[in-house]
C-alpha cells in the first residue's frame, strides 16, 4: 500500500534530473573547472538526499515521496519512483561517497579530466536511480546504464597493466547477469493476476502460482548474484580491485546494489520460492563468507585482500536476509550502509597509498606508519570497523545479523563466528607486515602523509563510523517499520500448485 508525503514537490526526480545535467556541464569545461562542477553538483546531490531523509517519515509503512507518470501504459510500464525505510538512506551515503571519490581523484585524473568527473556523475545518476524505482522496467534500465560510465573509468584510468581486460571482463559478466534479470521481470509481469504491470508494489500483491515464483526466484537470484557477488560468479571482483583505479573500485565494493536487489525485488516478488529455497540462501551465504575469508589470508596485495574481504562480509549480508526476520533486515540494510563508509574509506586510503609508492603488494610497503602515519591510524580504524570492533558502527550491524542467524541457522551463525577471528586475523596480519616495522624502501620513507583534502574526506567517514557505533539507533529507527513491513510480505501463503 503507498502512502504519500506531504511533501508534493518532485524531489526524487530533482535529485535525478541535476546529475545528467551537470555531467553534461562538466563534460564541456576544462580541467580544473570540471572538477569543482562536478564537486558541486554532488554536494548539491547530498543536499537533496537529506532534505528526502529530513522529510521522510520512518512510521508509515510503504513508500514515499512517490511519483508516477505513465511511460508506455500499454505495457503496464510507468516512470514510478519512491523510497521507503530500506531505501531512503542509500541516498545521501551515495552521495557521500561519491564526493569522496570525487576529492580522492582530484590530482590523481591527469588526462581526460572532464571525460572522468561527467562519467563518474553519470555513473551517480544510474545508482540513484537503482535506489528510487518502483518500475521493474526503469529498475532495469538504470540498473543495465551503469556498465557504459564503469567500464570507460575501469579500462582508461584503471591503475594496471591488464585494466582494458579487467573493464571488459566486468561488462560482459554484467551483461551476462542482466539477461536474467530481464527475463525474470517480463516473465513476473505476464504472470501478473491484476493483468501485465511492472508495477513493483501490484507485483507484490499478486499471488502468483508457485512455477512462476520458483523461475522468478532463480532467474533473479542468478541475475543479482553476479552483482553481489556470490560465489562462484565472483571472479571480476578481484580482477578489477587489482587492476582498475582504486576509487571506482571503492564505488563498487562500497555500493552494494546487487545485495540490495536481492533484497528489494528477489525475495518478496517470490516469498514461497523463498523460503522453500532458503537452504539456497544460505548455503551461498555461508560459502561467500568462509570462502572469502579464506582466500583473504593468502593474498600478498592489499587490494585484492579488501576485494576477497568484501566478498565474505557480502556473504554475512545474504545469511542475514535469508533469516527472514527484522532483526536481519535491519543489520544487513545497516551493513550495505557501512559498506559506503568503510569498504569504500579503505579502498581510497588504499589509492593515497598507490599514488605515493606506486604499488600494493605486501613485498613493496612495510613501516608505512612511520612516515604516513595519519594514513596508516585511519586505515587501522576503517579496518576495525570492518571486522566488527564495538563502538564502531560495524559492530551493531554484524551483532543483529548474528543474532538473527543464530536464530534461525545455528550451524551457519557458529561458521559466521568463526569467520570473525579469521577477518580479524588476516587484517592484523596484513596491517603488521605492510603497515608496521621498519620502511624497506626509500619511497616509502620519503613520501608524505595525507593532504588536507584527503584527510577530509577520511575523517568524515571516520567520524560517521563512530557515530553510527555509538548511536546506532539513527539508522535503526529509519528501517525498523519498513522491516518488519518487508518480513510480513515473506510470510507463506496459498499458492496454486
Amino acid at each position: 500500500m503507498l502512502s504519500m508525503t506531504g511533501m508534493d514537490f518532485p524531489w526524487l526526480s530533482l535529485l535525478l534530473l541535476m546529475l545528467p545535467m551537470g555531467a553534461l556541464l562538466t563534460g564541456f569545461m576544462p580541467g580544473k573547472e570540471a572538477r569543482w562542477a562536478a564537486l558541486t553538483m554532488a554536494t548539491l546531490t547530498l543536499l537533496v538526499s537529506l532534505v528526502i531523509v529530513a522529510g521522510f517519515d520512518p512510521k508509515q509503512t510503504g513508500f514515499q515521496f512517490v511519483e508516477t507518470t505513465p511511460w508506455m501504459p500499454d505495457l503496464g510500464i510507468a516512470y514510478r519512483l519512491g523510497v521507503d525505510g530500506l531505501s531512503v538512506l542509500f541516498l545521501p551515503f551515495t552521495a557521500l561517497l561519491f564526493i569522496g571519490v570525487i576529492l580522492a581523484s582530484w590530482n590523481a585524473i591527469r588526462t581526460l579530466t572532464r571525460l572522468y568527473f561527467a562519467l563518474l556523475l553519470v555513473l551517480e545518476f544510474t545508482i540513484m536511480g537503482i535506489f528510487t524505482s518502483l518500475d521493474t522496467i526503469l529498475f532495469f534500465l538504470f540498473w543495465e546504464m551503469t556498465l557504459l560510465p564503469l567500464f570507460f573509468l575501469i579500462s582508461l584510468w584503471g591503475s594496471g597493466a591488464n585494466r582494458r581486460y579487467a573493464g571488459v571482463k566486468y561488462s560482459l559478466f554484467m551483461l551476462a547477469g542482466g539477461l536474467p534479470l530481464l527475463v525474470g521481470f517480463v516473465f513476473m509481469a505476464i504472470n501478473n493476476p491484476g493483468g501485465m504491470s511492472f508495477a513493483y508494489v501490484d507485483l507484490l500483491q499478486g499471488s502468483r502460482d508457485y512455477g512462476v515464483q520458483v523461475t522468478v526466484f532463480f532467474l533473479l537470484l542468478v541475475g543479482f548474484g553476479v552483482k553481489i557477488p556470490l560465489f562462484p560468479l565472483h571472479t571480476w571482483l578481484p580482477v578489477v580491485a587489482q587492476e582498475g583505479p582504486p576509487a571506482t573500485v571503492a564505488l563498487l565494493t562500497g555500493l552494494k546494489v546487487g545485495a540490495y536487489g536481492l533484497l528489494r525485488f528477489a525475495l518478496p516478488l517470490a516469498p514461497q520460492a523463498a523460503h522453500d529455497f532458503q537452504w539456497v540462501l544460505v548455503g551461498l551465504g555461508m560459502i561467500g563468507v568462509l570462502y572469502g575469508a579464506v582466500a583473504a589470508l593468502s593474498q600478498t596485495s592489499l587490494r585484492r585482500m579488501l576485494a576477497f574481504s568484501s566478498l565474505s562480509h557480502v556473504g554475512l549480508v545474504v545469511l542475514g536476509i535469508a533469516a527472514f526476520s527484522p532483526q536481519g533486515i535491519q543489520g544487513a540494510v545497516f551493513q550495505l550502509l557501512n559498506f559506503t563508509l568503510v569498504a569504500g574509506g579503505l579502498f581510497l586510503i588504499t589509492g593515497f597509498l598507490h599514488q605515493r609508492t606506486g604499488s600494493t603488494e605486501i613485498l613493496s610497503l612495510g613501516g608505512v606508519a612511520k612516515s604516513m602515519p595519519l594514513l596508516a591510524a585511519l586505515f587501522f580504524f576503517l579496518g576495525l570497523a570492518g571486522i566488527g570492533m564495538p563502538a564502531t558502527s560495524g559492530f551493531p550491524a554484524e551483532f543483529l545479523m548474528i543474532v538473527s542467524v543464530l536464530e534461525t541457522h545455528t550451524g551457519a551463525g557458529l561458521v559466521v563466528l568463526f569467520v570473525v577471528i579469521l577477518g580479524a586475523a588476516y587484517f592484523l596480519s596484513f596491517y603488521r607486515k605492510a603497515f608496521l616495522g621498519e620502511a624497506r624502501h626509500d619511497i616509502i620513507r620519503d613520501a608524505p602523509d595525507l593532504k588536507r583534502r584527503e584527510l577530509a574526506v577520511l575523517l568524515v567517514m571516520a567520524l560517521l563510523v563512530l557515530a553510527f557505533g555509538f548511536y546506532p539507533q539513527a539508522i535503526l529507527d529509519v528501517t525498523e517499520t519498513s522491516s518488519q513491513y518487508w518480513v510480513s510480505l515473506m510470510l507463506p501463503v496459498e499458492v496454486s500448485p
